[in-house]
């Protein structure tokens, strides 16, 4: 099986991954330019996205991840993280 540290660097990779984040409706929210005392809009929850890998971090087993869906990078543990796929990109058609 396939740890993150298996993934070769210089490559582009996916993971599926997990954090406790403000979810709304089960998707991340992010509150912009909260008043003291203003509420979030968000509640804090356990959110399960697919993200591309931007930064790892051996040393602190430590992953920054964009996420595809909410489109919010995260700062992930490796042990919330499985699967891993390399990241195939292509240009847009004209």
């Amino acid at each position: 099986m396939k740890t993150i540290d298996d993934l070769p660097a210089g490559t582009s990779w996916a993971t599926r991954f997990k954090t406790t984040t403000f979810l709304q409706d089960g998707v991340p929210v992010t509150a912009h330019n909260l008043s003291i005392g203003e509420r979030h809009p968000g509640t804090p929850g356990e959110y399960e996205g697919l993200g591309v890998i931007h930064v790892r971090d051996s040393e602190r087993q430590l992953l920054q991840v964009w996420d595809t869906r909410s489109q919010q990078t995260f700062t992930v543990r490796y042990a919330d993280c499985w699967e891993w796929d390399e990241v195939e990109w292509n240009e847009p058609s004209k």
